[in-house]
């Protein structure tokens, strides 16, 4: 008995070190506000979106930078009435992309398809897999769009898990496959087309360059784990995280490496945490959530880490950021802990918080002065005011990436539909949202993203 106490009492101080251990090292916040940051001209007016006709969208986060901001103005503000909805019986985790009058989007079964943006009505429909995760993109001058796909496997469970994958090019006008590149351990990094080259990341953390027009392979780049979120473009460098918690910046054009770091922050202390989050590049600065809790800041040329905060929970999420008039560079993302931040884009510091009581796990959209994003846990999407994070609009749907928008109608991502969403000037902001219809059976048999 009396050697049982003394193994319990060893057993006690070992565990105590332990949970000393982990409190000692866990990871805290870092601020180091100076560090290569380009503050934007303090005179300058709000940025307008170009629109020339015909209309583009044409990849996840909008811009090439994935910075996830629409400047609208005040003519995209809600209130809203609903226009069409479109019901696709199968999981919408990620948006469409818009050229036009058309939206395209994939859905999480696999299927491709194209939307009358005006009316709702289905163009055409291409099965290309059967497992997908990730929006498309639009190559507009090939006439293409890209669609990544986790798996194909065909199983009669119902069940599914990423491989033999590819990436399907498209005709954007029938749906037709114009070529298909396989890519074996799948994909769900929302592809970047730029001039004539397609970029995106893979299950085994090779990172590809495709000619846009045949699929032709322009490089591979092998990172130290899996990439999971989109690449982002900008200063001339291709930037992308992933799963062994380590942050790159390549030449476009080789593949070559300008730099590669790691957060050495992780949850308890060991190790880095992943990069699921596609970055947002902007104020010479690269921005991401990581599993880790904490919403980090690279400096852009060197990838020095400028900011890191601490959230309660993990970041799965996506940033977007904008230079808001009367608010200054800002960084908004939610968190796992069903708390939305926004985030001093230079220091890191919290400007505010709101909570939802639900976890978040989608990326949010900015339009005009409102930040739109998804709570999972409640299955509902929100809208609050950048400058103060008061809630100024409620839809009874949605779970992950629920806005985009074009120069006079947003369109909101539901579980499964998606919806037209008419501004209504001249009304209240406030204006009640009508209670959510149960979702279809279909629907309630899923349990999420795969990806969890």
């Amino acid at each position: 008995m009396r050697w049982g106490l003394v193994a319990a009492a060893v057993l006690l101080v070992l565990a105590g070190g332990a949970v000393a251990y982990v409190l000692l090292h866990s990871p805290g916040n870092v601020s180091h506000p100076n560090l290569e940051f380009t503050a934007p001209t303090a005179t300058r007016p709000e940025p307008k979106p170009k629109v020339e006709p015909p209309f583009e969208w044409p990849r996840y986060g909008y811009d090439a930078a994935r910075t996830r901001y629409f400047a609208a103005g005040h003519q995209l503000d809600p209130p809203f009435r609903t226009g069409w909805k479109f019901e696709d019986f199968a999981l919408l985790e990620f948006p469409p992309v818009i050229y036009g009058h058309t939206l395209f989007l994939v859905d999480d079964d696999g299927s491709a398809k194209a939307l009358d943006a005006r009316t709702g009505r289905k163009l055409w429909e291409t099965k290309v897999g059967t497992l997908a995760a990730a929006s498309p993109a639009l190559g507009v001058v090939q006439g293409l769009v890209f669609v990544p796909i986790l798996s194909t496997n065909r199983n009669a469970q119902g069940s599914q898990a990423p491989g033999n994958g590819k990436l399907v090019a498209l005709s954007m006008r029938n749906g037709h496959v114009v070529w298909s590149h396989p890519v074996a351990p799948g994909t769900e990094s929302s592809p970047l087309a730029w001039q004539n080259s397609v970029y995106f990341g893979d299950q085994n953390g090779t990172v590809y360059s495709l000619r846009a027009t045949d699929g032709h392979v322009n490089w591979t780049y092998h990172a130290k784990g899996a990439v999971k979120g989109g690449p982002a473009l900008a200063y001339g460098r291709l930037y992308f995280g992933d799963y062994a918690g380590r942050v790159y910046a390549l030449n476009p054009t080789t593949g070559h490496t300008i730099w590669a770091v790691t957060t050495s922050g992780a949850d308890f202390g060991f190790g880095s945490g992943n990069f699921y989050s596609t970055p947002a590049v902007a104020f010479g600065r690269v921005y991401m959530g990581n599993t880790d809790g904490r919403v980090y800041s690279f400096g852009a040329r060197t990838g020095q880490v400028a900011w890191a905060t601490t959230t309660g929970a993990y970041v799965y999420a996506s940033p977007a950021v904008a230079d808001i008039p009367g608010v200054g560079p800002t960084v908004y993302e939610g968190s796992y802990d069903g708390t939305f931040y926004a985030f001093n884009a230079q220091s890191g510091a919290i400007r505010w918080r709101h909570s939802v009581g639900g976890r978040i796990s989608g990326s949010a959209t900015i339009v005009g002065s409102i930040v739109y994003f998804s709570n999972l846990g409640a299955k509902n999407t929100v809208g609050l005011d950048t400058r103060t994070g008061h809630q100024v609009f409620g839809f009874p749907d949605g779970a992950f990436n629920p806005v985009v928008c074009d120069d006079g109608t947003v369109y909101l991502t539901g579980y499964t539909k998606l919806y037209q969403l008419i501004p209504k000037r001249g009304l209240s902001a406030t204006q009640a949202v009508p209670a959510a219809k149960s979702p279809s059976k279909r629907a309630q048999s899923r349990s999420g993203s795969h990806r969890k």
